[in-house]
This record gives structure tokens, C-alpha cells and sequence, in this order.
């Protein structure tokens, strides 16, 4: 089970990497886990998606399949992008 602590470090990683490709770019869950443990980055796909589909549900970042942003109430299932969103 992931903790507040190791929660808020991958909200932190979406963050900082949405905003660093900014919000014509997107970024794959998996190049999150892979910053976050480069050997066993498969383990922490479903915290990283969980903290993006939190992230999306506030509007601070946009989910997205096939180049257009999807309802995050609905956890999209399959391939996502994680892309900043600007307010």
C-alpha cells in the first residue's frame, strides 16, 4: 500500500514533468514510474495513474487518449497521456 508520503512525491513528479513539457506536449504514466524507480517502474503504474486520475478530478492536468482529454470520472482504461492543462 503507498502512503500520503510517497503519494504526494508522484503528484510532485506529474507536476514538475507536465510542466516542464508544457501544454502543447503530454507525457507517458510510465516515463513518471520510471523516474520514480528506473528498475521496478511496472510496480508503480497503478499509484501513477491513480495520483494522475486525482490530479485531472482538481484540473490541474488533463488526461488524455488519442490527442483529446477524456472525463477522468470515468478512469479511462488503456493508454493515457498525462498533459498539463492551462488555466
Amino acid at each position: 500500500m503507498i502512503g500520503n508520503e510517497q503519494r504526494d512525491w508522484i503528484a510532485a513528479e506529474i507536476r514538475w514533468l507536465t510542466r516542464a513539457r508544457g501544454s502543447d506536449k503530454s507525457c507517458c504514466p510510465s516515463d513518471i514510474a520510471r523516474r520514480l524507480d528506473p528498475d521496478a517502474w511496472r510496480d508503480w503504474m497503478p499509484a501513477v495513474r491513480d495520483a494522475a486520475l486525482t490530479l485531472a478530478r482538481r484540473g490541474e492536468i488533463d488526461i488524455c487518449q488519442g490527442g483529446v482529454p477524456v472525463d477522468p470520472g470515468l478512469s479511462p482504461r488503456g493508454p493515457i497521456r498525462l498533459r498539463r492543462r492551462d488555466c
